[in-house]
């Protein structure tokens, strides 16, 4: 029997990949994330509005200003009076937040009264040295106090704990600005291991940077330490006392370490989080007193400087660079909420 096979040749038209761009950004407008940051951002606007016009008001109200400040006790009523119209002090309130609010919407934070130097460059040679100083502050202390909450929730009553208590209360109850003198007697004066004084900058030495940020960053951290030692002990407990969770993976026959470190470590650092987010604006201020002490150029020495000058515009570019950092830190912990707790990722997403 014979078979024949006939060959077919079938031409195939390949179409070229489109990107689905449209797709894209429908799943990108659909994310519960952007939808939280657009809201988030929608609401700071106000916000920082409200804080800058706060400042502004207050500023006016304190005795006297810039151009006596600047020309000394001895200027004459005419030169404090053709100084201040070279300045626009003579111009209403309302006019000159108008023309600071104006420059801001444009990009433009005006320049300083003590220099031609602008606002922006100002702020972007001193933000590094706070910037630096809250990261390393922040660092320690969660590098020293998780580890001791685990070790106080391990053994609650114990002499750990007990020593714990002691520590941390008395850290919370130490003033920044107390610490920070006590500090610098023993450490800088008295053993000499850290400079008083003095900033290295971190493209200079990273090692002489490391030396001049340790005492301000662990000054810095000491309260915080005490407070977060107490928040993730207690909340640590809670869980591992009270949570369904923590009971099956006991009865599974997981070991006491590892609920602790596994489950309920990781469930308490959705607390700890929102403490970091409401933190942040008092750590910050505390780095206006630390930079004092030490010298530090950074933004909260600046400040200080702008205060006690009459400074008015570099005064509100700061004040809105920390209302914009404590925003954006807010921001932060909502969108680190749903990475933690897949729940939150649920409601957001139904929301």
């Amino acid at each position: 029997m014979n078979t024949s096979v006939t060959d077919v040749n079938t031409s195939v038209t390949v179409q070229p990949a489109r990107w689905s761009g449209g797709a894209f950004l429908r799943r990108l407008a659909r994310s519960p994330a952007l939808r939280v940051s657009g809201r988030r951002l929608l609401t700071a606007i106000p916000v920082l509005w409200g804080v800058t016009l706060l400042a502004y008001l207050v500023m006016n109200a304190l005795p006297g200003d810039a151009a006596s400040a600047m020309l000394g006790i001895n200027a004459t009523k005419a030169e404090i009076r053709a100084f201040s119209i070279k300045l626009h002090l003579n111009e209403p309130l309302w006019v000159r937040y108008g023309h600071w609010l104006a420059g801001v919407v444009t990009g433009n934070l005006g320049t300083s009264l003590q220099s031609p130097q602008s606002v922006a460059s100002i702020l972007g040679q001193r933000l590094p040295v706070t910037l630096e100083l809250v990261l390393y502050a922040m660092v320690i202390t969660l590098v020293v106090s998780i580890p001791v909450s685990i070790l106080c929730a391990r053994w609650p009553r114990g002499v750990i704990d007990r020593l714990g208590l002691v520590l941390s209360m008395g850290s919370i109850s130490v003033a920044p600005y107390v610490l920070g003198l006590l500090a610098v007697i023993v450490f800088a004066v008295k053993w000499a291991i850290f400079p008083a004084i003095g900033y290295v900058g971190i493209t200079q030495s990273v090692g002489g940077n490391l030396h001049t940020m340790t005492l301000p960053s662990l000054i810095l951290a000491v309260p915080l330490i005490g407070f977060y030692v107490r928040f993730l002990r207690a909340d640590l407990l809670e869980q591992m006392q009270s949570e369904d969770y923590i009971v099956t993976a006991r009865a599974k026959g997981v070991t006491e370490w590892r609920v602790l470190t596994r489950h309920a470590l990781r469930n308490s650092f959705i607390g700890l989080l929102t403490v970091i987010g409401l933190n942040l604006a008092t750590l910050i201020g505390a780095t206006v007193i630390i930079e004092e002490i030490f010298s530090l150029p950074g933004i909260g020495f600046e400040l200080l400087t702008a205060i006690s000058n009459r400074n008015v515009p570099v005064i509100e570019g700061i004040v809105l660079v920390f209302g914009i950092a404590v925003v954006l830190a807010n921001l932060l912990t909502d969108l680190a909420y749903g990475a933690l707790d897949p729940r939150i990722r649920h409601v957001r997403s139904r929301s």
